[in-house]
């Protein structure tokens, strides 16, 4: 995109959402422009959904805008220029809805219902925790991506035996960020648990730190990087808790010198003899379990893995998996889990092939699969799921099925002694191919994971070709939206396979 175009989508945007003097706080992730409201009343949902770049909303804590991966890191500062400008001028008028046919409307409606109520169930203690803990890691992902890919041309260069100068830089670039990740993650676990980033940057520092491998504790001798993600997870936490226990003690005079010694000192210690080493022993086990599952039962596991993740996702469990994700990159340098569960996608993707193909006469569906397809195959799935398959219930179904499928392809092969995985986390579909990483080498590597996709896609489609759709789902939605009300409701062709 050229920034016109970047400017001009932000400021289609802008007054859909009313305009800027209704925005509290902006921020993305991959695909989302994620904007905080002084008024929810004031967004045009069906209007901001017809903008040419945005794919869905997505309404959670925040108003989420699917605007894919690449265009959102280009829009958003366009965005918050424009509201910048816009908070000392009067507010843009509204632009008017653009109209949309019946059936998309009604899918938009029960699509938002869903959404509204998933977010009143997610809204529990334990899932605004897991939320949390995934605002810590969405924002490693860009870095977490570009060195996946770096590793991934080094090991290929390096295989093929050219431009050998290139290769020690190239790892360098690749491993350094890795090697740091603990020191991100404990800044971004102080920053969201309301303590100083930088203190919680700083204990968590001291798991890395090479002279770690001089101290004995729990009568074994530690070793930098021990703990990994989740030692530096848990340090900062508890730098937050000593910091804000401070705050409430010591006196404003001295608040300055003693607070951040004291949150180092005592934090620093606990992490040194205590959580270093119980963190280390859970990553181990993450570990030595995803190998073990994978290699003794990666067909079935697979199954499950594929086959729930869309669920997982409607409850907000899925946010629990990134810190696992994380520590199986920090260890292995790829996480064996996440092409399994990229294939939930394919199945997705299937379903709403199968949907377009099961719906000729309705032209608004099909204009929405159509639209969403290509960031489908890339794996941004928002769009279809909360525009296509979500509303109509049964292709969400089958889409599952279709995701199960392919999980259980890619495990099968897991179990043979294939193993492979993808060097970060974030994308999906196609766009994982340049992260994929394994032991087999890239060719066998990509042919599972491009076959596991086919099969996700096919069985995804042939589930819901035959078994999404009832006789009564098929009366409703295969009509052409502008027929007359007497001809709204054409009778299902006789040659259609009865569904009960």
């Amino acid at each position: 995109m050229s920034t016109d175009k970047n400017r001009a989508t932000a400021a289609a945007i802008l007054p859909l959402v009313g305009g800027p003097d209704n925005i509290l706080s902006i921020a993305h992730c991959m695909t989302r422009l994620r904007i905080t409201l002084r008024d929810r009343s004031l967004v045009q949902d069906e209007a901001l959904k017809a903008v040419p770049a945005v794919m869905g909303v997505v309404e959670d804590d925040t108003y989420q805008i699917v605007l894919g991966p690449g265009t959102v890191a280009r829009v958003t500062p366009e965005f918050e220029a424009l509201v910048a400008e816009g908070r000392s001028t009067a507010p843009a008028p509204a632009a008017p809805a653009t109209p949309h046919t019946v059936t998309a409307d009604e899918l938009a409606a029960q699509g938002a219902a869903i959404k509204n109520a998933r977010k009143a169930k997610n809204s529990t203690p334990f899932k605004l925790f897991l939320r949390r803990i995934a605002n810590i890691f969405v924002p490693l992902i860009p870095a977490l991506i570009g060195c996946g890919i770096i590793a991934g041309l080094n090991g290929f260069l390096t295989n093929m035996g050219w431009v050998p100068a290139v290769v020690p830089a190239l790892a360098a670039m690749a491993s350094g960020f890795m090697s740091l990740i603990a020191v991100f993650v404990g800044y971004n676990t102080a920053k969201e648990f309301g303590g100083t980033a930088i203190l919680g940057g700083a204990v968590a520092a001291i798991i890395v730190f090479p002279g770690v491998a001089k101290i004995d504790a729990f009568g074994q001798q530690l070793s930098p990087g021990q703990g990994g993600v989740l030692g530096a997870l848990a340090a900062a936490l508890l730098a937050v808790q000593v910091e804000k226990w401070c705050r409430k003690w010591v006196p404003e005079a001295l608040d300055v010198l003693v607070t951040p010694t004291l949150t180092v000192l005592i934090s620093g210690l606990v992490t040194i003899f205590g959580l270093m080493f119980v963190a280390g022993e859970v990553s181990t086990a993450i570990g030595t379990f995803a190998t073990w599952l994978l290699a003794t039962g990666g067909a079935f596991a697979g199954l499950v893995l594929g086959g729930l993740f869309l669920p997982l996702v409607m409850l907000g469990l899925h946010q629990a998996l990134i810190p696992i994700h994380t520590t199986l990159i920090e260890q292995t340098g790829y996480t064996v889990l996440l092409p399994i569960l990229a294939m939930a996608g394919a199945g997705q993707v299937g379903a709403a092939i199968a949907v377009y193909y099961k719906l000729p006469r309705n032209r608004s569906i099909r204009a929405t699969i159509k639209s969403a397809l290509p960031a489908g195959f890339l794996g941004v799935g928002e769009p279809l799921i909360y525009g296509v398959s979500l509303p109509l219930g049964r292709p969400f179904v089958t889409a599952c099925i279709g995701g199960a499928a392919g999980g259980a392809f890619v495990g099968l092969f897991n179990q043979l002694g294939t193993a492979f995985g993808s060097t970060a986390i974030g994308p999906s579909g196609w766009a994982l191919f340049p992260l994929l990483d394994g032991k087999s080498g890239m060719g066998m590597t990509i042919a599972i994971y491009a076959g596991g996709l086919a099969v996700g896609y096919l069985v995804g489609f042939a589930a819901t070709y035959f078994f999404g759709f009832t006789r009564q789902m098929l009366t409703e939605f295969n009509a052409a939206p502008d027929a007359e009300p007497g001809q709204a409701r054409d009778a299902e062709p006789a040659k259609e396979p009865a569904l009960a």
